[in-house]
């Protein structure tokens, strides 16, 4: 994991929803930036994937800036290409951009490791989390309700610092090019 206190990095990616090519600076007006890897058909993406559209919806009017991206090689899976990306996004219904990062080079720069793996960045885009949503998992019955990253969002949106206890995420490893 990232330490804490580091910027965050710049990228510059196509959102697959819109079309239009997205960088750090197109969220420099919010007070805090989620930053989410994700994928379409990572088992432990598809368990929380529905708390995504819940934390946009309780945070938007807050300001939180939130953006997906999606670091997986689309030659051994292919159901993570754009096409399919942007079907996933409107089906769930986000709002937020869902980029995708076809070198992998931003997953590198973040050192994202997994799917989901949320880091989140103050005002000054300086990292206060990273880390899992919660500690729900696929079968163990544990509810989803981004406690953990909620409390984060809460304490950064306040202009206070985020815990500490910072659990690493757990998921499936990026799908990286050979």
């Amino acid at each position: 994991m990232p330490a804490l206190g580091v910027p965050a990095a710049e990228f510059s990616l196509t959102d697959a929803v819109s079309g239009k090519t997205l960088s750090l600076a197109d969220f420099a007006d919010q007070p805090a930036l989620l930053v989410m890897f994700i994928c379409n058909h990572c088992p432990f993406v598809v368990h929380v994937r529905g708390e995504f559209a819940r934390i946009q919806d309780d945070y938007e009017s807050r300001g939180l800036g939130i953006v997906a991206i999606n670091s997986n090689d689309i030659e051994t899976h292919p159901e993570d290409d754009p096409v399919h990306m942007k079907e996933l996004s409107e089906r769930c219904g986000w709002r937020f951009p869902f980029l995708f990062d076809r070198t992998q080079e931003i997953a590198r720069a973040y050192k994202a490791a997994c799917t989901p793996d949320f880091f989140l960045f103050d005002k000054n885009r300086k990292l206060v989390y990273r880390g899992r949503l919660d500690a729900s998992r696929p079968g163990n019955d544990v509810p989803v309700t981004g406690d953990e990253l909620r409390a984060a969002i809460d304490a950064t949106l306040d202009g206070l610092p985020a815990s500490g206890d910072q659990q690493a995420s757990i998921g499936c490893n990026i799908k990286w090019a050979s």
